[in-house]
Order: structure tokens, then C-alpha cells, then sequence
């Protein structure tokens, strides 16, 4: 069923700060949870090419399913989207990036948009999606798996998440699958000192190319991580896919928080230099202090203003995404966020709900 007017929906400004589609997915998951209607303008419009693109309607097309949900404007390229969620239904769901266009979309952002209503369904679900798993401007699956989960477990959210093939742009197909257990209880969480170091696990990636250049992939991680006085295993993986590309990846635990870092190939770039990214990014955060990385401080805020009770956490960076996901949120609840620190720099956050 198609909504002709936006009567008595809330409305979104899209284009609000850097105008990306995280305020969409936020949107979708929120409007869902709480079953109210939204109206969401100017969608992306801070992006070169603005509108709609086939993962962002991935993200709606999912919203409604489990919402069943009346919407309009969910079209490629569209500016404007009503959203009227009906209540939320675990099941068993499959979702294909491509579906309407071929595309490399991220499964990631499609799951950020519909892991977090599944929580609050009656029962589990169990959902498969395809497109890309390893692409530019997204979360990787490996991030997902074991920085995100595992520190939203800490509030009590269980969902596990398995890859089964990787997805690289262009070429996308890769395919991940998911169980989601229901919320009983929302804790809210303090993440101010991160502890002591456990331990560093990384993996170095290709599909469909020489196996060598995991190799000096993880020989330039090992050399840069020595340096620092860290010993770490850095698994090789040739990684299942029907497309080609490189990856490195680390996962750092600590006593009390985990932290994830990462880096793409693509053509002309240099193992030696993907590796060196994904290193001095983590040395970054290890320099900083700080509890939880910059990405992982922004992706947490949905879910830590339904907890009942004041959250805190330090943050290794405080980035425009932090402050257009507490901008967002704020729009469908009352709740007090107070961010200490300025853009680019280590910060700490306070919240304040229930």
C-alpha cells in the first residue's frame, strides 16, 4: 500500500549535517521500534549523487517486511520517503542488495537498518543477505562480527552472524547470514577505561588474486606491530567470492572493550600500503586511550538511548557521524546526550534516557 500525504508523520531533514544515509537507516530503525510514521526529506542530499541508491532501499524494503510496513517513495534516486510501520515480526528473511540494480551495496548498512527492530520483535529471526560485504565507506562483515556484536552483547543484544561468501565492488554476491534473538532487557553500559591489552588477532584477505600479496600484507603488519612492541598471528585467507579484491583486518581486545581496524586494496595500491593503514589506525586509538573507536562510537547510540539508565563512554575520536546519530535519535525521543571533546579529537559521551 502506497501513502499519498504525509499527515501526522515526524519529519526528517536527510540532509541535516554531512547529509549521508546513516540518518536514514536510523530512522527506519527507530520508526519501526516505536511505530511511529516518518517522512524523511532531502535524502542524501549532501552526497554527489543524492537520493536513494539500491542498498538504501535494500535498508527500506527490509524495514517494511518486518514492519509490514505502508511506504512511499521508496524508488532510486527518490529525495522522499513516508515510512508507517505496522509492529515489528521475527521470521526468516532474505534480502539481495541488487535486487532492483545491480550493485556492491553494503549487507552491513542493510543490517544496521533492520538488526535493531528484530531485537524488539516477539520471537527470533534468522536472516540471509546478499551484496557486499567488503566495500569502501561501510562497516566489513569482520567488524560486525567482532567489534559491534560483541559490545552490544554487553547491553544484552544477542545475534550472531556468519559469512559465507564475500562480496567485493563491483562485482558484490557476497552472502551473510544472521539469527537474531529477541531483547529482554536493556542495560545501559560504561566504557571509560579500556584496561589492560589481551590480544591481537588480524587476517590478511584476497579473492581471485595471488595468493602473495596476503602475504606481504600480513609481513607488513607483522613489521609495523613489532615495532610497537605487539606480537600478533595474522591469519592468510583466500577468501571465496565472485569477485576480486584484498583486505586486512584487526581486532584488538582489551580488558574491558574491543576495537576493530581495516583496509581495502584496489588497483595500484600497494599490500604494503593496505596493511599500513589498518596499522596506523589502530595505533591511533592505542595513543588516544580511549575506551571504543570513532566508528563504534556513532553505531552505538541507537541502541544505548533505549537502555534504561545513564551510559558513558570515551571515544577515540569524535566524528560528524557521532553527532548526526545523536541529532537523529533526538528527534524520536527525549533523551540528554552530552558529548565532551571536539571534532577530530578523543572525546568522552554521556547518555541519559529511561
Amino acid at each position: 500500500m502506497k501513502i499519498s500525504e504525509g499527515v501526522g508523520f515526524l519529519k526528517i531533514d536527510g540532509g541535516y549535517g554531512e547529509g549521508g544515509g546513516q540518518i536514514l537507516r536510523t530512522a527506519l530503525s527507530l520508526s519501526s521500534i516505536l511505530e511511529k510514521p516518518v517522512e524523511i526529506e532531502n535524502i542524501r542530499k549532501g552526497r554527489r549523487s543524492p537520493g536513494l541508491k539500491p542498498q538504501h532501499l535494500t535498508c527500506i524494503n527490509a524495514c517494511q517486511t518486518i514492519t509490514e510496513a505502508s511506504v512511499s517513495g521508496n524508488e532510486i534516486d527518490s529525495p522522499l520517503l513516508r515510512f508507517e510501520p505496522d509492529r515489528i515480526r521475527g521470521g526468516e528473511y532474505f534480502f539481495d542488495v541488487a535486487e532492483k540494480k545491480g550493485s556492491a551495496g553494503a549487507v552491513s548498512l542493510v543490517l544496521q537498518s533492520m538488526l535493531l527492530p528484530l531485537f524488539h520483535a516477539e520471537k527470533g529471526s534468522k536472516v540471509i543477505l546478499s551484496g557486499g560485504t567488503h566495500v569502501s565507506w561501510s562497516p566489513p562483515v569482520h567488524y560486525i562480527q567482532q567489534v559491534f556484536l560483541p559490545t552490544i552483547k554487553r547491553m544484552g543484544y544477542h545475534a550472531m552472524l556468519n559469512l559465507e561468501k564475500w562480496g567485493w565492488y563491483p562485482a558484490g554476491g557476497g552472502r551473510v547470514n544472521a539469527s537474531v534473538t529477541p531483547i529482554k532487557r536493556i542495560l545501559p553500559i560504561e566504557l571509560i577505561e579500556r584496561g589492560r591489552l589481551i590480544g591481537i588477532k588480524c587476517i590478511s584477505a584476497v579473492s581471485n588474486l595471488p595468493l602473495s600479496i596476503a602475504e606481504r600484507q600480513r609481513n607488513e603488519g607483522l613489521r609495523l606491530l613489532k615495532e610497537r612492541g605487539i606480537n600478533a598471528e595474522i591469519e592468510i585467507i583466500n577468501a571465496p567470492s565472485v569477485g576480486r579484491g584484498t583486505f586486512f583486518f584487526i581486532q584488538s581486545e582489551f580488558e574491558n572493550a574491543v576495537a576493530g581496524f581495516s583496509s581495502l586494496g584496489a588497483i595500484g595500491k600497494k599490500a604494503e600500503k593496505v596493511a599500513g593503514e589498518a596499522c596506523q589506525d589502530f595505533f591511533r586509538y592505542l595513543d588516544s586511550n580511549a575506551a571504543i573507536d570513532e566508528h563504534l562510537s556513532d553505531q552505538i547510540i541507537p541502541y544505548l538511548v533505549l537502555a534504561k539508565g545513564s551510559s558513558t563512554f570515551t571515544t577515540s575520536k569524535i566524528s560528524h557521524h557521532l553527532f548526526t546519530n545523536i541529532w537523529t535519535v533526538k528527534q524520536f525521543l527525549s533523551v540528554e546526550i552530552e558529548v565532551k571533546g571536539e571534532i577530530g579529537e578523543k572525546g568522552k559521551v554521556t547518555i541519559a534516557s529511561g
